[in-house]
């Protein structure tokens, strides 16, 4: 722990700086200003008017382009995407400030850290960070790695911590080998299944809220709704930098469109046994250690729909397959990763799907009815195989490495739902908010 002077006298004298002012750079300036560092930052030059103008009045200063920021700052950020990475250190790092520690927030570190390594000074040292967290979740209590790659002076690692801490985030340490796995297990697959079903959705021209109580309509379709909203309002790049960049969610997005193709196979031939044997499998594998309290309860999930329909007396809503739900368990099963392993630096988004996931394989008779509709339910199976389509879609983008063809869908689905965005992610915040307090809670009983 930094002492109160040291920290101050690094206030005094020292300067951050943000190469990159998307959603997660502009956070993290505003941030580190609000707790009384000097912060320069910039993002591309020729909007440096436009931005300027923009931020006007905020406690950061914005500069023209990155060698300005590089000249001046003791600690530089690049916050820039995965995929131009290389391209934007190449550009600026030979301005890095004699002795300055270097560090990237992208979520994928391996790219990272060899572009760091290749084109900045020798002298400077490397210290790379990321927030397991969306620019619209209060980063207070949140996972945030920290990699200590190259520090040749005792004080830049403690340095980068002092400056960190005004996020309020819960610190992780990792080598960037064992942050680019663990990203990959906790929200690659987490993320092919909120695209997948926004595909589906977008494909069969439905918006699934808003057809009564049959079909999607309950706490475990609020949360699917959702957060697949939630994803769609963000930009594209977050989630293509992850998938495409890193080797290992590339094996765990061809898993899960196979998991998805194979579940949904013995849907269509009536294979209720092999289907159960699966299942059951996967469940021991996943769950069969987990004997508290569920992460999850369903009357905290019905409080958030989007759905303006009030259920009717004698209206019964269809039991849902859940493809989407039972993919990703099955999917954990075949590739042998336990979730709960990486739950101490999960994304908010992975930890209520992993909610939703235990909920649905550990509520007393819910697998068997998920099942049985599965077999014999026929109102769920247009949808389904939409959905066995995107996720196969997604899988073969990400495997492809086309960063085109990865935009390309994600904003024909964003088109589709814009009208509905705006709502969704007010309701989706408060979700969010009560749904990590709930399983925090929660942990902190089982612990």
């Amino acid at each position: 722990m930094t002492a109160v002077s040291q920290l101050e006298e690094w206030k005094r004298t020292k300067t951050i700086g943000i190469i990159g002012l998307g959603d997660m750079g502009l956070l993290y300036a505003d941030k580190f200003a609000e707790a009384g560092w000097n912060v320069v930052t910039c993002d591309r030059p020729d909007v440096y008017e436009d931005v300027k103008e923009s931020f006007k009045g905020r406690k950061f200063t914005v500069l023209k382009d990155g060698h300005l920021v590089s000249r001046v700052s003791d600690y530089i950020i690049y916050s820039v995407e995965a995929e131009r990475i290389d391209q934007i250190v190449a550009m600026y790092s030979a301005s890095t400030k004699l002795g300055a520690v270097v560090g990237g927030q992208t979520s994928c570190k391996s790219p990272e850290i060899k572009a760091l390594e290749k084109h900045l000074p020798e002298d400077a040292d490397i210290v790379s960070v990321h927030s397991l967290h969306g620019p619209r979740v209060n980063p207070e209590a949140q996972p945030l790695v920290l990699i200590k790659h190259r520090c040749q002076r005792a004080d830049s690692f403690p340095f980068v911590e002092a400056v960190m801490s005004s996020l309020k985030s819960k610190h992780v340490y990792l080598t960037y080998e064992e942050h680019d796995r663990i990203t990959a297990d906790t929200q690659a697959v987490t993320h092919a299944a909120f695209l997948s079903m926004g595909v589906a959705w977008c494909k069969i021209e439905l918006y699934p809220w808003t057809i009564g109580v049959n079909r999607w309509f309950g706490g475990l379709e609020n949360v699917k709704v959702n957060i697949s909203l939630r994803i769609y309002s963000n930009k594209w790049h977050v989630y293509a930098g992850l998938a495409i960049t890193n080797p290992a969610a590339h094996q765990q997005i061809t898993q899960y469109a196979r998991s998805a193709s194979e579940l949904f196979a013995l849907f269509v031939q009536h294979k209720r046994q092999e289907l159960t044997r699966r299942l059951n499998a996967a469940k021991e594998f996943v769950f069969g250690k987990q004997d508290g309290l569920l992460l999850l309860d369903d009357s905290l999930l019905e409080r958030y729909s989007l759905s303006k329909h009030e259920p009717q007396e004698g209206e019964q809503t269809l039991p849902n397959s859940h493809l989407s739900l039972l993919a990703i368990v099955d999917s954990w099963y075949q590739l042998k990763i336990n979730p709960y392993d990486h739950i101490i630096c999960s994304t908010p988004l992975f930890r209520i799907f992993l909610g939703v996931s235990e909920y649905l394989f550990m509520t007393p008779g819910l697998l068997e009815t998920t099942i049985n509709a599965a077999i014999e339910g026929e109102a769920f199976r247009p949808d389904d195989l939409e959905f066995v389509i995107a996720a196969r879609s997604w899988s073969q983008i990400v495997s492809f490495g086309s960063y085109e063809l990865y935009r390309k869908q994600f904003e024909e689905v964003q088109d589709f739902f814009k009208p509905m965005l705006p709502e969704a992610n007010m309701i989706g915040n408060e979700m969010i908010k009560t749904i990590l307090r709930h399983v925090d809670n929660n942990e902190g009983r089982e612990s």
